[in-house]
């Protein structure tokens, strides 16, 4: 179906093109998934094949349009390729998701030049490159949504996280400039600040450290993927043209 309802709204994204990062599980699944559902056709781009595979079959199956892309996000020549890719086949880039993020924790003392390195490469110089390939696209459209993903703990740090953190905080500082030098264009760059989410990573912390988590929230839960799509979808939304340079924090009060 090409509009579903959204909190009220409705949002229609036919003959758009979206890019999903990290598309291959999770959050960027369920991005993609209900990007798909409101009528775009989505570009899902990740590094495990087999598991883009599923997703992308999944889309179909459902009847929306989906293609697979394989892309290390951290590799300029690779996203660019991708882009051009994307482009070939459709035309245009509508909407640009970066959600690709990958986390490899250790204090700070313990932290090694490469676990500091591969995840500031990942989370935050991939957006970089992702975003700078398809604002040229954008620009020339005169129309564009990007939204960037950041997390709870770009806000408020985390200890064991340090390199994460500095990843998800660089993410706000970049989407604020870009929301800034294409906003006249017809642009918006905007974020979404995830808290702890029901993923296979949150699954697998222990029992009692998922209550003490849930503790810290005000709502009391952890969120679910969809819930992030749902405001991902709202930021894509030609609905949120007036909003740029902002950030979206769905974490169930834990930001406030």
């Amino acid at each position: 179906m090409s509009s579903a309802p959204l909190n009220g709204l409705s949002v229609d994204l036919s003959s758009q093109v979206a890019l999903v990062t990290g598309a291959s599980r999770g959050i960027g699944q369920a991005i993609a998934e209900s990007l798909a559902g409101w009528g775009a056709r989505v570009a899902c781009v990740a590094r495990n094949e087999e598991k883009l595979a599923k997703v992308v079959a999944s889309i179909r199956s459902a009847g929306n349009e989906a293609e697979p892309f394989v892309a290390d996000v951290g590799d300029h020549e690779s996203v660019e390729a991708t882009v051009a890719a994307v482009l070939e086949k459709w035309d245009g880039i509508h909407i640009l998701v970066n959600n690709a993020g990958i986390t490899q924790d250790g204090l700070v003392l313990r932290m090694t030049n490469e676990q500091w390195e591969t995840v500031i490469r990942t989370n935050l110089t991939g957006t970089f490159f992702f975003t700078r390939a398809v604002a040229r696209t954008m620009l020339s459209q005169r129309y564009g949504r990007i939204i960037n993903l950041s997390s709870v703990s770009g806000v408020t740090g985390n200890a064991g996280q340090s390199n994460y953190a500095a990843s998800k905080a660089g993410v706000l500082g970049f989407t604020k400039s870009v929301a800034r030098e294409l906003a006249t264009r017809g642009v918006t760059a905007n974020a979404v600040a995830p808290g702890f989410i029901t993923t296979d990573m949150t699954n697998a912390l222990p029992e009692q450290l998922r209550d003490q988590v849930k503790g810290q929230i005000p709502v009391r839960r952890f969120g679910e993927s969809d819930e992030i799509a749902q405001a991902v979808g709202f930021l894509a939304s030609k609905s949120a043209g007036y909003l740029t340079g902002q950030v979206i924090h769905v974490d169930g009060g834990m930001v406030m």
